[in-house]
């Protein structure tokens, strides 16, 4: 587990990001492509359209995915992701009552879906600072 866990680790986010980011390239295909292109649209104030949002979007994933996989600018990597999953969790705070069911704090199957981004959010972190050297190696794994 030590040798290759955060590799493993490193690779596995990757994976997450680029399957995810390229079901965003199709129309229909992606679950969380209607809920994403109405938080981008909240967030922009209307400036930003779903035919607009979701290239962008799966773009940025997929970039995101792609460097992760292949340890390849994990200093840009890193923030592409943090700033991303800033964006992911908006829907707790902007669609509570899709995100949320009585009694409070109950996650429904949507706020189940982004609440598990926590642990890609705190895998990442382990990554970059493996990456950046604070974990005894600084390296690509």
């Amino acid at each position: 587990m030590a040798k290759r866990g955060i590799l493993l680790l490193r690779i596995s986010i990757g994976i997450v990001f680029f399957w995810f980011g390229i079901q965003k390239f199709f129309p229909g295909l992606s679950s969380a492509e209607e809920l994403a292109s109405r938080t981008i649209e909240t967030m922009s104030f209307g400036l930003i359209q779903q035919q607009v949002s979701m290239p962008i979007l799966a773009t940025w994933e997929v970039l995101i995915g792609l460097l992760f996989i292949f340890g390849y600018r994990m200093r840009l990597a890193l923030p592409l992701l943090f700033v991303q999953m800033l964006g992911t969790i908006m829907p707790l705070f902007l669609f509570p009552a899709e995100t949320f069911v009585p009694p409070p704090l109950v996650p429904t199957l949507i706020g189940q879906y982004i609440i598990k981004n926590i642990v890609i959010v705190t895998g990442a972190m382990v990554v970059g600072a493996h990456h950046m050297g604070f974990y005894g190696h600084k390296g690509k794994s």
